[in-house]
């Protein structure tokens, strides 16, 4: 009968311990980010290698200091594609990455099959945001657009320990 109880007991320690990693997962880190103006969506445009502000409108975002990837945005504009891949500095290789279920207006899989089907655009937004972190945003040719962080060559190196190059910038601190 004790053994019983002390199973039951580990049972229902381990399935709250579960609720609560899962609930600080996907809900308690997250943060909404403020909307702080026109600041809010840059591109490195390609003739100065600097960002600029875009015209956006109904700008949402989430935020965790957890974790430098953990960065979403959606938003809409009224720049056309052929104008925006004429100006501003295409990004190659990027992968929206999954938010939280409760953040519906960024789904990464759709945004990811517009991208492969030539139907969203990514573009750099910041090299280096963080080290190793570049911010990309991708835009739809209907004028949706979504932000995320994309882990660089160089924060690939950071993070597994491999030997960082020439071509990656100082870390500060070092």
């Amino acid at each position: 009968m004790a053994g019983k109880i002390i199973a039951g007991l580990i049972v229902v320690v381990a399935l709250v311990f579960g609720a609560v990693v899962y609930y600080a997962q996907i809900y308690h880190f997250y943060e909404e980010v403020k909307a702080q103006g026109v600041e809010d969506v840059q591109l490195v445009v390609m003739a100065t290698g600097e960002p600029e502000p875009i015209l956006y409108d109904s700008f949402k975002a989430i935020d965790a200091e957890s974790s430098p990837i953990r960065y979403r945005a959606c938003f809409t504009t009224t720049m056309s594609i052929p104008m925006l891949t004429e100006t501003y500095e295409l990004y190659e290789n990027a992968s929206p990455r999954v938010a939280p279920g409760w953040f519906d207006c960024f789904d990464a899989e759709a945004i990811g099959e517009e991208i492969d089907a030539g139907r969203a655009f990514v573009f750099t937004s910041q090299r280096n945001f963080e080290y190793g972190i570049d911010r990309v945003v991708a835009i739809t040719d209907d004028g949706r657009g979504y932000v995320w962080h994309e882990i660089n060559e160089c924060g690939d190196k950071a993070y597994d320990g491999t030997p960082l190059g020439d071509d990656c910038p100082e870390r500060e601190g070092n």
